[in-house]
């Protein structure tokens, strides 16, 4: 036999996730109707964004390595011309 009876209580737990469920399915109605059907944002937008941000990152990351090395090589060929204008004892 069910101890359970037809009006199961309302606990604390239920009540918060109720709320946060009205509360997404009225952010999800809002963003709809601010932004448009068209520029909703999607998990597929999403991950796109986030390799976009991630080549971009790489090609920062690739232009700071051809300056840092640009550097050296200057440093470098620096060094190398005092070492050949100082007379050796």
């Amino acid at each position: 036999m069910s101890t359970t009876g037809p009006n199961p209580t309302l606990d604390i737990t239920t009540i918060s996730r109720t709320v946060a469920s009205l509360a997404v399915g009225v952010v999800h109605t809002l963003e709809r109707a601010v932004v448009g059907e068209g520029r909703m944002r999607t998990a597929r937008g999403n991950a796109w964004e986030a390799v976009c941000a991630d080549r971009a990152r790489a090609d920062q990351r690739a232009e700071l390595d051809r300056l840092v090395a640009e550097l050296a090589a200057a440093r470098a060929a620096a060094r190398d011309r005092r070492e050949v204008r100082q007379p050796v004892s």
